[in-house]
């Protein structure tokens, strides 16, 4: 086979779509697109290997579209400025728009998300981004605004198994697997079609193989791990996922594969510094000082014996109360200050002659004054929960905003 088996299987119409029958039928946002012949925005979200890139390039076809593709991973605002500026008269022949599709979007940060803003509204392009997280955390508020969010959902048993029967039809051949090989493959793939013609591309050349060879031979390639591949991000994934599920066991065992195929140890490390923010938190305030410090040891002594002390963080940040309010008040207090940018603090912080009040000169410390522009309520950003350290923080706060309330009464 000349191309990738993913490739040369991948449906040319959404009809061949396999796995996603709950965007069609009678109100299914894909149904409508059809219905309406009219490619709104889009944000594709779902686990990898559904179909996201699939329904992107169906949607281009059918609207007789340019598509052009750019990964989060490795691509800057340089390189969305160049396809956004791009002028109607140098476009391909025939195209009547333009669909750009951003693989990873997740990946793009507030101020390239802010980019496509003034693109989606006048039309220069159609944007449709796929993601394998959950919009609603990682992506602006402003961009979901402009967009319809589709949720795809993970390919079960009989949808793994019909794309199987497609690949040997394309290929002209049955796999070698016996009936418990079949089963174990479909079990493997959790769910991604992707991987699983991936795994079909290697067997389809081998003797017949059962569960047990077939998981031998499996486990023997993965070791090599393609660092630039979906296997590479599948695994971090799987591994912050675990994490953030609270299974310490499933965290280890990712967190081994990934160092037996000899993944950067500080990419672990950033991966790990990252969980310590967005998921633990201020429920467990120590749980980002443990990542640092295993940074540090792993700097003082290297592979392998620095390796436990990634160990040890993963344990901890895995047994951690979980919170992830700390980012959602990072995301919201962003998305406030953009849209409020212009406005200046009150005059009584601005200098002492205009009327702050010393809080240490007050009773408990606490004036109760505002601090927010005039022309603004109060906001309301963080919101602690009941796990761990937040508990005592909760607590903390709703004591000030009881004083507060006094205050304000007197």
């Amino acid at each position: 086979m000349s191309n990738p088996l993913a490739d040369l299987i991948r449906p040319e119409s959404l009809s061949d779509l396999i796995g996603q029958e709950h965007l069609f039928g009678e109100r299914g946002i894909l149904s409508l697109i059809l219905e309406s012949k009219k490619i709104p925005s889009l944000i594709l979200c779902g686990p990898p290997g559904v179909g996201k890139t699939t329904i992107a390039k169906a949607l281009a076809r059918i609207s007789d579209a340019e598509f052009v593709l750019l990964s989060a991973i490795n691509s800057g605002v340089a390189d969305v400025r160049k396809i956004i500026s791009k002028s109607p008269e140098h476009r391909a022949p025939g195209t009547g728009h333009r669909i750009l599709m951003i693989d990873e979007i997740h990946h793009f940060n507030k101020t390239q998300q802010d980019l496509f803003l003034p693109a989606i509204e006048s039309g220069t392009i159609t944007l449709i981004g796929t993601t394998t997280e959950n919009p609603s955390f990682h992506l602006n508020s402003a961009l979901l605004s402009r967009c319809k969010v589709v949720t795809l959902k993970s390919l079960d048993e009989v949808a793994l198994e019909k794309i199987m029967q497609r690949a040997e039809k394309i290929v002209g051949k049955e796999l070698p697997l016996t009936k418990d090989g079949r089963e174990a493959l479909i079990s493997l793939a959790c769910g991604d079609a992707r991987y699983l013609l991936n795994i079909c591309e290697i067997i389809f050349d081998q003797p017949l193989l059962d569960s047990e060879s077939l998981q031998k031979l499996i486990s023997k390639r993965a070791a090599h791990f393609d660092k630039k591949g979906d296997f590479h991000y599948n695994l971090i994934s799987a591994f912050h996922k675990s994490l953030r599920g609270s299974d310490v066991d499933a965290a280890l065992y990712y967190l081994a594969r990934m160092l037996t195929a000899k993944e950067d140890p500080y990419y672990i490390l950033r991966r790990l510094m990252r969980f310590a923010s967005e998921d633990v938190g201020l429920a467990d305030p120590n749980a980002l000082t443990q990542v640092a410090v295993a940074k540090d040891a792993y700097d003082f002594l290297g592979s392998p014996e620095g390796e436990l002390a990634i160990t040890q963080a993963v344990i901890y940040c895995a047994t951690a109360p979980k919170s992830n309010a700390a980012y959602l008040a990072h995301k919201a207090m962003l998305d406030s200050a953009s849209r409020s940018s212009h406005l200046l603090p009150p005059e009584n912080i601005l200098s002492a002659p205009s009327g702050y009040i010393y809080d240490h000169d007050t009773p408990n410390c606490f004036s109760g004054q505002d601090f927010f522009p005039r022309e603004m309520s109060h906001q309301k950003f963080y919101e602690p929960n009941e796990r761990g350290f937040e508990r005592e923080v909760k607590k903390r706060l709703e004591y000030w905003s009881g004083l507060k309330g006094k205050i304000t009464a007197a």
